[in-house]
């Protein structure tokens, strides 16, 4: 661990990156361990900070805190010591936990952080926490420009091959993800054989892509969507709401089905034809 530590961290220069992951862990624990206890109303635990009559959210010191660390290491960044962008790294992470913690409030724009909604919260934690762990480990998205024959030359021809890699990339990542696969996309863009499997196979079935690709003329595409949907995907999803739940606390409503699923599962699996019946002696004719 020390080895590694002087060798592939301090002497690589991502010190402070590893402070970030190690704010941003320690201020996510920190503020989901406040919350539940809040949540359970544990009497010796200080409960929600309020200015009068509104409730001021933990969010807004993230903010101030991702605002004034991020200073520091802008105006720092040509004289500060070793420690101090330590520091000031260690603390952004905790200030963006803070922000990241109630990412689904921004996204909705409305408090859901108990709702089913809320989940969006943890997933975005768990993205930076997943691209973090990655940079940290030495990975790098577009890993064909951190090849050092390419970094040397810097002819037209080297430049045009690496523009064109690299938007192939972005191009790559955008369908992944348009089709309901952020993870497929994410790890996709430190790995590129990924994105070309992700690009290639099915969207899911609520997805921006199944909605653009699989409509009128391509409904065959989208049952194949749902039926694999219903086979593969909602295993893993299950089991990622039960971390989730897990790390985070039970939402107040239990997971359902969202609404395009309902729909998706109405096209695919229509309701059973009425049961027409002769009228029995003295019902009118028109009922069925």
């Amino acid at each position: 661990m020390r080895r590694w530590l002087e060798q592939d961290v301090i002497a690589q220069g991502r010190l402070p990156l590893l402070c970030f992951l190690l704010g941003f862990i320690v201020g996510f624990v920190i503020i989901r361990v406040s919350v539940r206890m809040i949540r359970a109303e544990v009497r010796w635990w200080p409960g929600n900070i309020r200015a009068g009559d509104t409730h001021i959210h933990h969010m807004v010191f993230g903010v101030v805190l991702v605002l004034a660390s991020g200073i520091g290491m802008v105006a720092t960044t040509e004289t500060s010591s070793r420690s101090t962008a330590a520091l000031l790294a260690a603390a952004f992470g905790v200030g963006a936990a803070l922000v990241l913690d109630e990412f689904a409030l921004i996204f909705y724009l409305r408090d859901v952080y108990w709702e089913k909604q809320g989940r969006t919260s943890v997933d975005a934690v768990f993205v930076a926490i997943a691209v973090t762990g990655l940079l940290l480990l030495g990975f790098h998205p577009l890993w064909l420009l951190e090849i050092n024959d390419f970094r040397a030359d810097p002819g037209i021809a080297v430049r045009v091959v690496v523009a064109v890699f690299a938007l192939v990339n972005l191009v790559l990542a955008a369908i992944v993800i348009a089709k309901g696969k952020i993870w497929t996309g994410l790890f996709g863009m430190f790995f590129l054989p990924l994105l070309v499997v992700g690009a290639l196979r099915l969207s899911r079935p609520g997805a921006p892509w199944a909605r653009w690709r699989y409509a009128d003329r391509r409904r065959r595409l989208m049952a194949r969507a749902v039926v694999r949907e219903r086979r593969y995907r909602r295993p893993v999803i299950r089991a990622k709401i039960f971390v989730q739940d897990l790390v985070a606390g039970k939402p107040d409503v239990d997971h359902v089905r969202t609404a395009a699923e309902e729909e998706l599962a109405r096209k695919v699996v229509p309701a059973p034809a009425a049961q027409h019946r002769h009228p029995q002696p003295g019902e009118p004719a028109g009922k069925s």
